[in-house]
């Protein structure tokens, strides 16, 4: 079966099937052709989230540990920001919890591949792509905004996608066809369902349906009831035009994708957040600041804005960089006292650890900087200081659906939109902070006020009372149980 020529039963034109057809042809003319490979796969341990998460990795070479076909389960991903990253770690947290043992399977770190490469060149275009949405106003209103709300919602995008995934699947054929496998970025979700994977789900990231995100012979999960209804009718993936649907037991309405430890921990953490409150302890503020080094200009503003506060002993910042330290000394650069009053945590995992655990229930004064050249810490070192955090400011991408009180500063893309509509519904979050004045105004009642933090608080109670916060789990459940691809 073709799976870019007809998509959930909706005929793709001969004239959008070529163009497919040629992009996979100019991807192999520029990168080769290796479908006649047999990659040989082995299992190693992560020595950064192994410990919290049971995480495996799966690389190419030879090793004595086999793939535990009973418990194993696969995670799918690529690196493409720390969204999808932070989607794999919390299907990975799931797992690990409900006693399963994780493979993490990152197609943009096999970079011998045809498939590798050819991410890797996709990933790079993209991050440029976001770098000039926040340099060039005129670039993001006319080209990048459209192309991320509705270029990408259409059907043909999806064909494309479909043939050159196909390029993507020798490094799979080692896999056990039955084994339960995670996709966190359709691309995994494709090239397993072309490879012949039986067990797969396709794990939909943000909340604004597009055509780019469907993976036909995959379960496809969604976070929100909004997101379900515009996936399950396609609707405006072909214009006005009225599509077939996607059939019944192809898509399912989840939750949000959340780490268990953030889940399990949850009420205690919010009863904290509530008791700092009414104690009138300084409130902690957690900054991720994007790799791309998108809004340095928002983050600059909100710093100089919270740095008297920290002063005063009325606020405690954490600021997590990432693997990009050229975002922090751009920073720096901008607010040259921020280098000497924050306290380092560069490359040093442990004391990271150790930081985090202890601000849990602990005392904490200052400016604290993260940053970390390995991956794995640097996205998930956000986790960790999620739990001592009282406000976390952030793009309204991934971290949107997270359960801890969030000011949503600007978008980058129009996708990401949708993320703060949903955390605004559900009310652990704000409405999206669009100009640096509303941020900052935002910010400032958040600091200085205890209504706003309160309400954010105890909806985050509600939400998770209702199982909002479950996804992770459930795609799990979806995984091992499986139904065969279609």
């Amino acid at each position: 079966m073709d799976r870019a020529k007809v998509i959930f039963g909706n005929e793709i034109s001969e004239k959008a099937y070529n163009k497919a057809v040629k992009a996979k042809k100019k991807h192999m003319k520029k990168f080769g052709d290796d479908s006649n490979t047999l990659y040989h796969l082995s299992v190693k341990d992560n020595d950064t989230i192994g410990s919290f998460l049971g995480v495996k990795n799966i690389v190419i070479g030879d090793t004595s540990e086999p793939i535990d076909r009973e418990k194993g389960i696969v995670i799918g991903n690529i690196r493409m920001g720390f969204g999808h990253y932070r989607i794999s770690m919390a299907m990975a947290s799931a797992a690990h919890a409900m006693g399963y043992t994780p493979y993490w399977f990152d197609l943009n770190s096999f970079k011998q591949t045809t498939g590798g490469k050819v991410i890797d060149h996709l990933n790079s275009m993209y991050s440029m792509g976001s770098r000039w949405s926040q340099k060039y106003s005129l670039f993001n209103k006319y080209f990048w905004e459209p192309l991320n709300s509705e270029g990408f919602r259409k059907l043909t995008y999806n064909s494309s996608d479909q043939k050159v995934s196909e390029l993507m699947t020798p490094v799979y054929r080692e896999l056990p066809k039955d084994i339960p496998f995670v996709a966190t970025h359709v691309w995994p979700a494709q090239a397993a369902v072309h490879a012949g994977l039986t067990k797969v789900v396709n794990a939909i990231p943000d909340n604004w349906p597009m055509a780019l995100h469907l993976s036909e012979g995959s379960i496809h999960t969604v976070q929100t009831p909004s997101s379900y209804l515009g996936y399950k009718t396609l609707r405006g993936m072909d214009g006005k035009n009225i599509l077939n649907p996607i059939p019944d037991g192809d898509l399912v309405e989840v939750g949000h994708y959340i780490d268990h430890e953030l889940v399990h921990n949850l009420e205690k953490d919010c009863e904290n957040r509530l008791k700092r409150i009414k104690d009138k302890k300084p409130k902690r503020i957690l900054l991720t600041v994007g790799g791309a080094g998108a809004q340095k200009e928002i983050f600059v503003k909100l710093i100089q804005k919270i740095l008297p506060l920290v002063k005063e002993n009325k606020a405690v910042l954490y600021i997590n960089v990432g693997d990009h330290k050229v975002v922090w000394e751009g920073l720096c650069k901008e607010i040259p006292e921020l280098d000497s009053v924050s306290e380092k945590y560069f490359d040093d995992w442990k004391k990271t650890c150790d930081f985090a655990e202890s601000a849990v229930e602990g005392e904490v004064k200052g400016v604290h900087a993260f940053y970390n050249e390995e991956i794995f810490a640097a996205v998930y070192a956000s986790n960790l200081l999620m739990r001592s955090t009282d406000i976390l400011v952030t793009k309204p991408s991934e971290l949107a659906f997270y359960p801890i009180p969030k000011l949503m500063i600007k978008r980058v893309g129009g996708h990401e939109a949708w993320g703060a509509i949903r955390a605004a519904e559900v009310g652990d979050g704000t409405i999206e902070c669009d100009e640096i004045g509303r941020a900052l105004q935002m910010l400032d009642l958040m600091l200085n006020g205890d209504e706003i933090l309160t309400m954010l608080t105890q909806n985050i109670l509600k939400a998770n009372s209702i199982g909002i916060y479950n996804g992770a789990y459930k795609v799990v459940e979806l995984a091992v149980k499986g139904r065969g691809a279609r």
